[in-house]
């Protein structure tokens, strides 16, 4: 066993019985390369990645090459879902180096960590064009020993380039810009599949909540692309849940790996789409999506899992493909096993090595309702991939706003419920001092959070109040996004990614990239703006706003990449609208009030619920002032804080929202 023994993360562990001599990243690698004076080798990747594993048995386990590591290197393994600082850091590199990255990457830095050389896979023996990984190994210890100026020259080049953001100079925040990226994304759309660009196709996670609200150009490309997902092999339709990727361009087989984070985005943007469509479908897939999270990834504590792998036993989509003598007989009736094949494509031929991946091709069959509880408890008993077993903050957060979206917008009580629970393990398990932690596995957090860590937790809280009407959570939200404005504010830009107190790094850079998950820079700003709606402060949308306007520029250029960007643009430039209900969780009326304004999708709307009994009540200005009315629950609509008379009856408040 090596040092990696030590470690908590599940990818880290892995490698634990590597011959690799393997260090985790820390000042205990850094001092044995500087006194050996031999490059790094930094090898990133994730549990969950199936080229990651293909490299460790391929290269990681063998002896020859694992001597050959040692000998001329410190070799240094890094989880990304722990350390996207560093991940983003040498992605930077390798980007500029190759023109493309990915993981597992493989990343040669000086001995103070700036990176000289990378890349991502290497194979074992010559193949593709590629060199062997042992021969990249010789060529670039042999340019350390033997060319160190070019190394250094080399070093100092790539390092000036890192984190720098793209987008230049400020550019003001206008109404015309979401309409901008709504016109560029047109260009980009598959009419066909949905979706934007060809194969791998990746989910628009971040970007379909902000399709959704706009022109009717931009819902059409919404709507498309939730059908096409739904109905594709990339949505289990077995076991609910997303898989991470397309590998062909019409959704049909996947990469088998599922995130946390695609799958909390993803049941958040199929209840929003239900409510802005009306679309039963959606709603149900929301809801399957949030039962595998129930039944897969759900933790002791309360946490979320971060990820299931792509591979099972060594081999990708073994749990979740079939063939139709297996369906026949798991079912053993004819009629049933007709139906399933019929409505899931299952053929002879087969769509992924001669066995089916299952995607809607056909009609629905009351025989189906009973045929796919069985399939799955059939399916549960085949190997299993693996599980990463540890907690994220950020994903967590994601996973705290799906739950309380859904369970609002839905009408299901124990989403809000599971909603609490996850906000109290955030808030308990993976805080200290009142600062949050990146990670936690079997009772254990550590790693000071992240940019993204601070701003989706705060964004789960504020939807979790909009669920419970509780203000404890707005307050706890607010207390957060203004910690991160100390924490990651570099004076009037975008917030960075790491903290100001943290860990020294070749640099800090900021976070800004909505792909495949929302940025830190786009979730804190998102917060700040509507806590700014909620308390009148100016000065925290003036922050807001700047944030957002150091990436405006390549956002309208670039929008898949900065789709929650995209959406909190939108709130800042929207007419402000306000609105507050009064009442008790208990009364009624204050539900009835509660439902018209769930009815809608208006996300550029900011919505404050209380009791008047709330402890906080006086601590939110938008509820000063605001009262029930002779008894009776009420609510207000305001923009920028200028209210219309109270209204306490449920269908003159909807006929005010559908004609202001």
């Amino acid at each position: 066993m090596n040092r990696l023994a030590r470690e908590t993360s599940p990818y880290l562990l892995q490698h634990a019985s590597n011959p690799v001599d393997w260090y985790p990243w820390g000042e205990e690698a850094f001092q044995a390369a500087r006194g050996r004076d031999v490059p790094l080798l930094l090898s990133i990747g994730y549990s969950a990645c199936h080229w990651c594993h293909v490299m460790e048995h391929e290269s990681f386990e063998d002896d020859a090459t694992a001597e050959l590591m040692n000998r001329l290197f410190v070799c240094v393994k890094i989880d990304r879902e722990e350390r996207p600082d560093v991940d983003a850091i040498y992605m930077d590199a390798v980007v500029s180096l190759t023109g493309h990255g990915g993981w597992p990457m493989t990343v040669f830095t000086t001995p103070d960590r700036r990176p000289f050389w990378g890349g991502t896979y290497f194979p074992p023996e010559p193949r593709g064009g590629m060199p062997s990984f042992a021969q990249v190994l010789d060529a670039v210890a042999d340019a350390y020993r033997n060319r160190r100026s070019e190394v250094g020259r080399q070093a100092d080049e790539l390092t000036a380039t890192i984190g720098r953001l793209t987008a230049g100079a400020k550019t003001p925040l206008t109404a015309e810009l979401p309409a901008a990226a709504i016109a560029a994304l047109e260009q980009q759309f598959d009419g066909v599949h949905g979706g934007f660009g060809g194969a791998p196709k990746f989910p628009p996670s971040a970007l379909l909540p902000f399709l959704l609200a706009h022109s009717d150009e931009a819902r059409v490309m919404a709507v498309a692309t939730l059908r096409a997902m739904a109905d594709g092999g990339i949505h289990d339709q077995l076991g609910g849940g997303f898989h991470r990727y397309a590998v062909d361009g019409r959704w049909l087989v996947p990469h088998f790996e599922k995130m946390l984070y695609d799958n909390a985005l993803l049941a958040r943007a199929y209840a929003q789409g239900a409510i802005a469509t009306g679309e039963q479908r959606f709603a149900d897939v929301a809801l399957g999506v949030l039962d595998y999270l129930d039944r897969e990834l759900t933790l002791p504590g309360g946490g979320v899992a971060s990820a299931q792998d792509a591979d099972t036993d060594g081999e990708e989509g073994l749990t979740f493909v079939w063939t139709p003598a297996e369906v026949a007989a798991v079912l053993g009736d004819a009629a049933a096993t007709a139906a399933v094949c019929a409505r899931y494509g299952v053929t002879e031929a087969g769509n992924f090595d001669g066995s089916n991946v299952l995607s809607v091709v056909g009609p629905d069959d009351a025989l189906l309702a009973q045929a796919r509880p069985r399939l799955l408890a059939a399916r549960a008993t085949r190997p299993q991939p693996a599980l990463d077993d540890k907690a994220i903050a950020a994903w967590n957060g994601m996973a705290l706003a799906a739950y309380a979206d859904a369970g609002r917008l839905l009408g299901v009580r124990a989403h809000i419920e599971r909603a609490r629970e996850i906000a109290a393990f955030l808030l308990d398990a993976m805080t200290l001092d009142g600062r949050l932690l990146r990670t936690w596995r079997d009772g254990r957090a550590k790693i000071d959070a992240f940019s993204e860590d601070y701003g989706a937790v705060a964004d789960g809280l504020i939807a979790l109040h909009r669920a419970t009407g509780e203000l404890r959570w707005l307050d706890e939200a607010r207390r957060l996004t203004l910690l991160a404005v100390d924490l990651f504010g570099d004076g009037d830009g975008a917030f960075l990614q790491t903290p100001q107190d943290g860990e020294r790094l070749v640099t800090r850079r900021p976070d800004v990239d909505d792909n495949p998950a929302p940025s830190g820079n786009s979730l804190i700003a998102g917060a700040l703006l509507y806590l700014a709606r909620c308390h009148g402060r100016a000065d925290w949308e003036d922050r807001a706003v700047a944030a957002l306007a150091e990436v405006a520029a390549i956002a309208g250029r670039a929008p898949q990449a900065f789709g929650n960007a995209l959406q909190t643009v939108a709130l800042a430039t929207a007419v402000p609208r306000e609105i507050a209900i009064v009442g008790r969780p208990d009364d009624p009326a204050t539900t009835a009030l509660r439902a018209v304004v769930d009815a809608r999708y208006a996300p550029t709307e900011v919505v404050v619920i209380a009791s008047p009994d709330d402890p906080l009540f006086a601590t939110v200005p938008l509820l000063s002032g605001r009262h029930l009315v002779d008894g009776a629950p009420a609510a207000y609509v305001c923009e920028r804080f200028s209210c219309r008379r109270p209204v306490t009856d449920a269908a003159e408040l909807a006929t005010i929202l559908r004609g202001s």
